[in-house]
């Protein structure tokens, strides 16, 4: 077999070379949703750093046991912020979903380790606010965070906090074994080894059974974020985790994101579905 070229397989802009007008599209639908939506609560802290943030866009009639839900942003580990994803927000909104949008700091600042870290304790911020379980969802690197949050026993954080405060999430496009990155240039930034990729790569954690995992993938992205997708849901599968295996068809690994923002689409209902299952399990 041919070895695989890991430069070409993980360039996701190179294979999407209209990346920048796909960008530009969500900050308009982004720039709307920020200036409509009702009550949002923007910039919250959840630790010491700039970009250790929240934003907050409460659910339609949002009771205080609204379904709560955490969108994890993309850009391998090192771009982008959570506010080019407001738009995200709000169709689950419109069904009584809160969606908080968490930021992180960005290698090579910090580790992927300490990113994973962080996003730990944006839920926990989340917990102590809501006093509810958290759906977590993400795309890219968002992807592999909201894994990682799936198979945290949260008791060993907080013992106050369920050890399922996220019993599920939806990983879009994700990264999930990270030893490939090692012999990419975004590694540079990512300053990963072959011990630290395996330490970060949920695809080896243990998954406490009865966890959920979506693990769902452009149909036309590259065989190799294909491939991440596959594998994590087959090695959770025998963890006796449930997990679902998808592939948007003719969706590149921005396009993919997409049926977010229909408020129709089968991947909408599916969030908001999840977040719904999520809240109504017993504290």
């Amino acid at each position: 077999a041919m070895p695989i070229d890991y430069e070409n397989e993980y360039d996701n802009r190179g294979r999407v070379p209209e990346h920048p007008e796909i960008f530009a599209r969500w900050e308009s639908q982004t720039k709307a949703y920020r200036a409509a939506a009702q009550g949002a609560e923007l910039g919250l802290s959840y630790g010491p750093s700039p970009r250790q943030y929240v934003d907050i866009f409460s659910g339609k009639n949002a009771g205080p046991n609204a379904p709560l839900a955490m969108f994890i942003h993309g850009g391998w580990w090192r771009l982008l912020d959570p506010t080019m994803y407001s738009m995200l927000a709000a169709c689950p909104n419109a069904q009584g979903v809160t969606v908080a949008l968490a930021g992180y700091d960005l290698c090579p600042q910090v580790s992927i380790a300490t990113i994973i870290e962080e996003m730990r304790a944006a839920v926990l911020f989340l917990w102590r606010r809501y006093k509810r379980r958290v759906f977590v969802y993400g795309h890219s690197a968002g992807g592999h965070l909201a894994a990682c949050m799936v198979a945290t026993d949260w008791t060993t954080l907080d013992p106050g906090a369920p050890a399922d405060l996220v019993p599920a999430a939806y990983a879009i496009s994700g990264l999930f074994d990270l030893a490939p990155l090692t012999q990419v240039s975004q590694n540079a930034d990512l300053k990963l080894t072959d011990e630290s990729a395996r330490a970060s790569s949920p695809l080896y954690w243990r998954v406490p059974a009865g966890r959920t995992l979506d693990a769902v993938v452009g149909g036309i992205e590259s065989s190799e974020f294909l491939r991440q997708s596959k594998t994590i849901a087959d090695a959770w599968r025998q963890g006796m985790a449930q997990t679902r295996y998808e592939e948007i068809a003719g969706a590149n690994h921005f396009t993919v994101l997409d049926p977010l923002a229909d408020c129709d689409s089968a991947m909408s209902k599916r969030v908001v579905e999840l977040a719904r299952q999520v809240q109504g399990m017993a504290l």
